[in-house]
């Protein structure tokens, strides 16, 4: 299953306010909590995540590398990191499904179109002649 990653979400952000991500997180402190404030969070946790992915992973790595004994110590290490990197792909997953379908439930509203004065009032019709009741001679 493939996620979209912290900078594909931050594109995607980006895309839909309009602006780059340092100035919408500029804006959004000076604002109530909103739905740019969820995203920015959610972007965060999913960035924060990958972060622990990769450092995990590489902790991993140099705790099997090729040149390295393994024993009894470094099993507990092993089984610990291995449950953290799993941790933190669970919490990428979330993370990524979350912002994607929050996302994609958004659209870019257009900015209105400018308007055009108002057209004038239709002039009325001008009025009948009377029509007289008399007999014509």
């Amino acid at each position: 299953m493939s996620h979209l990653t912290s900078t594909e979400i931050a594109g995607r952000i980006e895309d839909l306010y309009g602006a780059p991500l340092a100035d919408l997180e500029a804006h959004a402190q000076d604002q109530p909590p909103g739905m740019l404030s969820a995203l920015l969070g959610m972007h965060h946790d999913l960035a924060l995540a990958e972060r622990s992915i990769d450092f995990h992973r590489d902790h991993l790595a140099q705790l099997i590398h090729p040149q390295r004994q393994i024993g009894r110590h470094e099993v507990s290490h092993l089984l610990d990191g291995s449950r953290r990197l799993a941790e933190a792909v669970a919490v990428r997953d979330v993370q990524a499904k979350s912002v994607a379908a929050v996302l994609q439930s958004l659209a870019r509203v257009p900015a209105p179109a400018p308007t055009s004065p108002a057209p004038s009032p239709p002039v009325p019709a001008p009025p009948l002649p009377a029509q007289s009741t008399a007999h014509s001679r």
